[in-house]
């Protein structure tokens, strides 16, 4: 049976369709991709083979997995390229949840998050600024 994709490997197609949705805002920085399962059921493709797109992905810098979490988009750090003058700085620090982040998580005031801020700048000047949270692992 032909394949769609005429050669392109299987995982290649798939990490292409994922890498169009980051780009367009269809899954915004930060937020967490499908899971593997779904994505599976998705694509219609083996387990291995979404592994495989998805490392794709993370070596292309446009999503990071951390374990316990998953897998996310990264703050437009791919756009780097599009623009000679542009540039993104990435910070992550631990912040105590306000009460709007308090509620927001379901979490206590108080209680410990980790923030990522993206800075992205086009010949010096700041052109967005863009913060994202989330908990951290629980501690065993």
């Amino acid at each position: 049976m032909p394949t769609p994709h005429y050669g392109q490997p299987r995982y290649r197609l798939i990490a292409n369709q994922l890498k169009e949705r980051i780009e367009s805002g269809r899954i915004p920085p930060g937020a967490l991709l499908p899971a593997e399962s779904a994505l599976t059921a998705e694509f219609q493709a083996a387990r291995g083979t979404v592994r495989q797109a998805i490392a794709a992905l993370r070596e292309a810098g446009l999503v990071a997995t951390e374990h316990g979490r998953g897998t996310y988009a990264t703050p437009h750090q791919h756009e780097r390229g599009l623009d000679e003058g542009s540039e993104t700085e990435t910070q992550q620090r631990q912040v105590a949840a306000d009460p709007e982040l308090a509620a927001l998580f379901a979490v206590e005031v108080g209680t410990t998050l980790m923030e990522q801020q993206s800075l992205a700048r086009a010949d010096g000047a700041v052109q967005t600024v863009v913060r994202t949270y989330r908990r951290l692992p629980a501690e065993h």
